[in-house]
């Protein structure tokens, strides 16, 4: 199969499970010819998940060593997954920018409540259910629409090349209230925002972590026919923070996005962004 790459991928210097040497092996392994490892950038305070901010440096060097190590099989790539958190931490701030990395990924993962807290949206479903109990009085409206609100804050900055799992949301909001995309109000968000990304002419992952466990694409396919039709230009990125699973939902999403119209995907090719044909 063609058309593989990954530009999304998480090590052991954040919550993925491995080294980016093992994910780089495993993509040779699989056939990738171009690939990206994109670890959590550090937040101002410490979680399990994202890295720390005294090994950012070591984490750029490890993957410049591994771009020469295997620079005869496959085209290596450095990035960061930012988190928009607020006006002082995000994408854009000057410490980001001025990483000496190939591409920077921007995401929403955090929220605020009522009393100015971040909670994070991107748990397990049931969790969701539960924080919106606690933390934002079950109006699902709120809180959907404080999401898309966050990442079109983070898209006006600017400081991203491509915005990660642009409705990441739409699974756990989705599992709350089960009438979600059904719902006018949530349809014109949709509407505005993936028009809004169109405007600033931004490029977008499709996002495959979900599609093999519980069916879900980000965006949800049923946005798909919009994105297509404003020409959103995309990526197809595992996500993944396994090797073992770089290639999942890769062939398909590609059999979606090609029977939704879409003749190309956007890959890094000698350090340049480059439209390709999707060869299923």
């Amino acid at each position: 199969m063609a058309n593989l790459t990954n530009y999304h991928s998480h090590t052991t210097y954040c919550d993925g499970k491995a080294s980016a040497e093992t994910f780089i092996l495993e993509a040779i392994n699989k056939g990738f010819y171009s690939y990206g490892i994109s670890s959590h950038a550090p937040l101002p305070y410490h979680t399990h998940w994202s890295m720390n901010m005294e090994d950012v440096d070591s984490y750029i060097k490890e993957i410049d060593f591994l771009k020469n190590k295997y620079k005869d099989m496959i085209q290596i790539y450095s990035g960061l997954e930012i988190d928009y958190l607020t006006a002082g931490h995000n994408p854009s701030i000057p410490f980001f920018k001025n990483l000496p990395l190939d591409y920077r990924i921007g995401s929403v993962h955090l929220i605020e409540n009522d009393s100015n807290e971040l909670v994070d949206i991107d748990v397990k479903s049931e969790t969701f259910c539960e924080f919106m109990n606690i933390h934002f009085h079950n109006d699902i409206k709120i809180v959907v629409k404080k999401y898309f609100e966050k990442i079109m804050t983070m898209i006006s900055l600017g400081g991203i090349d491509f915005l990660g799992h642009p409705d990441k949301i739409s699974m756990n909001a989705s599992f709350y209230d089960p009438n979600l995309f059904s719902y006018k109000w949530y349809k014109d968000i949709i509407n505005d925002y993936f028009n809004f990304i169109a405007e600033k002419n931004l490029m977008i992952e499709i996002n495959t972590k979900a599609y093999k466990t519980r069916g879900f694409l980000f965006p949800n396919i049923d946005n798909l026919h919009l994105i297509h039709n404003l020409g959103i230009k995309v990526i197809v990125n595992s996500d993944s923070h396994y090797p073992e699973n770089i290639n999942d939902g890769r062939k398909e999403a590609l059999e979606i996005l090609y029977s939704t119209g879409f003749k190309t995907v956007m890959e890094i090719d000698n350090n340049r962004w480059t439209e390709k044909e999707i060869i299923l």
